[in-house]
């Protein structure tokens, strides 16, 4: 293993909330990429097509990331992983003008009081997002996990650490639909899963490029148009994966059951409220739909 050139520490805002992050990628039991050890995150990844293991440590007030690479490292690894790590952790979400905007709204602001300081966890690469978004259509969050620790194991890279390595666009496209299948996926969601694979390794969809962008300018109306030509691929599966993929606050959430039944609980509403009447309720929330959306999944029934 070749480590990094040296620990990345970053200091942390103020009401950071590590326990968030280690929660997010403790979703798997049996840890087989993703390893939650106290404060400590261990994470297998592809660093240049090479397995690689993240290491992120939580202390008072500091995160400290660092990275073995099976294979030499590249010029730029450092700065490379501090983005990395900066992104993961959520901190380039401006939540604290999203607070500052409403923190006195009559419903949202005591979901803000409760959790002053929520980020929303990213997905290392935005193919891991949008290939994590179609695992989960339309099933339970427990199936999907077992299902992407079967994609795993089916086309990924294990590191020399004993932790699996998330498979990239490049992986996944040389895979086969009964391999997909035998994996658990359905014969729909395979076929759109390599379709986007496909895409993404011959560069059609562009996903690194689009990572590349600044959030204020990132091309979120030609990802959308793109992505829903993918067969299998709608509104939610888009604006999620622009949420962990991109952290990109303002995609409407409101076809997310559990995003339906927490707001109905936040509001008192009798009855379980539609798509329609969710949609209208977030608008007010423009350009933060998503982050809102997080906030309702934090909330406890």
């Amino acid at each position: 293993m070749t480590p990094s050139p040296s620990p990345c520490k970053i200091e942390l805002p103020e009401y950071f909330r590590a326990q968030d992050i280690l929660a997010f990628h403790r979703r798997d039991n049996q840890q087989l990429a993703e390893q939650v050890e106290g404060e400590v995150l261990r994470k297998g990844l592809l660093w240049a097509g090479q397995p690689a293991c993240l290491s992120i440590r939580f202390t008072a007030g500091q995160a400290t990331a660092e990275l073995a690479i099976d294979g030499p490292s590249t010029a730029g690894t450092a700065a490379a992983l501090s983005r990395l790590a900066h992104r993961l952790l959520g901190l380039t979400q401006p939540v604290d003008a999203f607070a500052a905007a409403y923190r006195e709204h009559p419903q949202l602001g005591r979901l803000l009081a409760e959790r002053p300081g929520l980020r929303v966890p990213q997905t290392a690469t935005p193919f891991e997002a949008l290939s994590w978004a179609v695992t989960g259509q339309q099933i339970s969050v427990h199936a999907a996990v077992a299902v992407r620790r079967k994609l795993i194991q089916t086309t990924g890279r294990q590191h020399s650490s004993g932790l699996w390595c998330y498979p990239d666009a490049v992986q996944v496209a040389a895979s086969s639909e009964v391999e997909l299948r035998q994996a658990g996926f359905s014969q729909s969601k395979a076929a759109t899963l390599l379709a986007l694979a496909e895409q993404v390794a011959s560069g059609q969809l562009p996903l690194d490029d689009w990572l590349a962008c600044e959030t204020a300018s990132l091309p979120v109306d030609a990802i959308r148009e793109q992505l829903l030509q993918v067969r299998g691929i709608g509104p939610w599966t888009v604006n999620y994966a622009l949420l962990r993929g991109f952290a990109w606050l303002d995609g409407s959430l409101h076809g997310d059951v559990a995003v339906r039944r927490k707001l109905q609980h936040l509001l008192g509403a009798n009855a379980p409220l539609s798509e329609r009447q969710t949609a209208a309720w977030l608008e007010e929330f423009k350009p933060w739909r998503a982050l809102v959306g997080a906030h309702l999944w934090a909330m406890p029934l």
